[in-house]
């Protein structure tokens, strides 16, 4: 149970900056794919590692997701207060 708790709080936030760095890119574009997939061999590398059983990988994804959305958001919100 430590290993999923591990990984999946690595996952979010891991992407958390990402996502904050993602969004001075245009979308769609080189640097905005790199940023989005930068984290994936990291928690991929985490998961075997500590032999993280596979049927979690859907939620080791959607908190990715969750920590690129909550970054993005932290990065607007910065923004709009300058």
């Amino acid at each position: 149970m430590k290993v999923i708790l591990i990984v999946s709080l690595s996952s979010y936030l891991i992407n958390v900056p990402l996502g904050m760095w993602r969004v001075r890119y245009k979308k769609l574009s080189l640097p905005w794919f790199v940023i989005l997939h930068l984290s994936v061999p990291i928690i991929i590398a985490l998961r075997i590692y500590l032999k993280a059983n596979p049927w979690f990988i859907p939620l080791f994804i959607a908190l990715a997701v969750a920590g690129q959305m909550t970054g993005k958001k932290l990065a607007m919100q910065r923004k709009t207060k300058k």
